[in-house]
Order: structure tokens, then C-alpha cells, then sequence
């Protein structure tokens, strides 16, 4: 049975979650990958993060562009993506969802913030079924790889890397 997650979420929902986890994500869900993450870090590192639209605490930020046919993941090992996950989660995001193995840096920087990665399978059109909303919170020149917000209904997804270890670490 998938532990429920419902966005924000919290310290101690992060704290819980460990390596293979099934998980399913109700809540909004912001959304990005590499032509916006790093305009996102540069309104955090200038203090700007409120222009956002949305509070980064307890957010959930899905690696994938919003297009009429749905979200799908991209994969969170390039390097505009996976070079965001560290500041992000110093800025509040406790979920991460891609695809793909992260380096250990990166899963060594998760567990220094309480935030995790999950994988969520390439499925765009069950994904799609389970979006409820979507909107342009910042970005809008970048069409679908904008910053977006969407509500989801029980996403599923698998923890990836938690607590200073990852699903792809070869010792588990």
C-alpha cells in the first residue's frame, strides 16, 4: 500500500520516507527542468523567491515541462536539473520527482535538508488523468517549460534517494 503524500509537506512526512517507498503525491506541485530551474535559483539567491507565486516550504517540484498532452518526467541528472536540487532544498522543497540516478553528492545534499527524491514513471497519459489543474506561476516566454503549478490527485511515484542513500547505490 502507497504511503499518501499531501503537498505541503512536512518535516516529519520527509523524515519518514525511505529508499523504495511507494508513494502517491495529492496537492499542487510545482513544475520545471532545465530552461527555468536556474532562473528559479536566481530569484532565490537575490532574495526574490516570493515572485515565484508560491511558497517553497514543504513544496513538492516535479522535473517536466506542462504541455497539452500532459506531464511526463524528464530526467534529473542534467545538469540545469540536478544542480537545483541541493538549493532548492535549502530554500524549503522536501520532494523531488524525475527519473533517472543521481550523484552522491546530490543524495548527500538531500539528506543534509530533509528532502528526498522520488522517481516517477515515464506514463504522461496516467499522469495526465490524475492532473486536476495547471497554471503559469513565472516564466511565461518559455511556453512549456515555464514554471508551473498543478494540483495533482495521487501521483505515483517511488522514493529514489532519502537519508543519504539512493535506490541506484549498488550496496543495498
Amino acid at each position: 500500500m502507497p504511503k499518501q503524500l499531501t503537498t505541503p509537506i512536512s518535516e516529519e512526512a520527509a523524515e519518514d520516507l525511505q529508499v523504495g517507498d511507494a508513494v502517491e503525491i495529492t496537492g499542487y506541485i510545482l513544475c520545471g527542468r532545465d530552461a527555468v530551474l536556474p532562473k528559479v535559483l536566481r530569484l532565490i539567491e537575490e532574495g526574490r523567491a516570493g515572485e515565484l507565486g508560491a511558497d517553497l516550504r514543504g513544496q513538492v517540484i516535479f522535473h517536466t515541462a506542462v504541455s497539452p498532452a500532459g506531464v511526463g518526467p524528464t530526467s534529473s541528472n542534467k545538469l540545469e536539473i540536478e544542480s537545483s536540487i541541493a538549493p532548492l532544498s535549502a530554500a524549503g522543497v522536501k520532494l523531488h520527482l524525475g527519473k533517472g540516478a543521481l550523484h552522491p553528492e546530490t543524495v548527500a545534499a538531500l539528506d543534509r535538508y530533509n528532502a528526498v527524491y522520488a522517481v516517477i514513471p515515464p506514463v504522461t497519459a496516467l499522469l495526465e488523468a490524475k492532473t486536476l489543474e495547471r497554471k503559469v506561476l513565472a516564466f511565461p516566454e518559455l511556453g512549456m517549460e515555464a514554471l508551473y503549478l498543478i494540483r495533482a490527485d495521487r501521483y505515483p511515484a517511488i522514493i529514489g534517494a532519502a537519508h543519504g542513500r539512493s535506490i541506484y547505490d549498488k550496496e543495498q
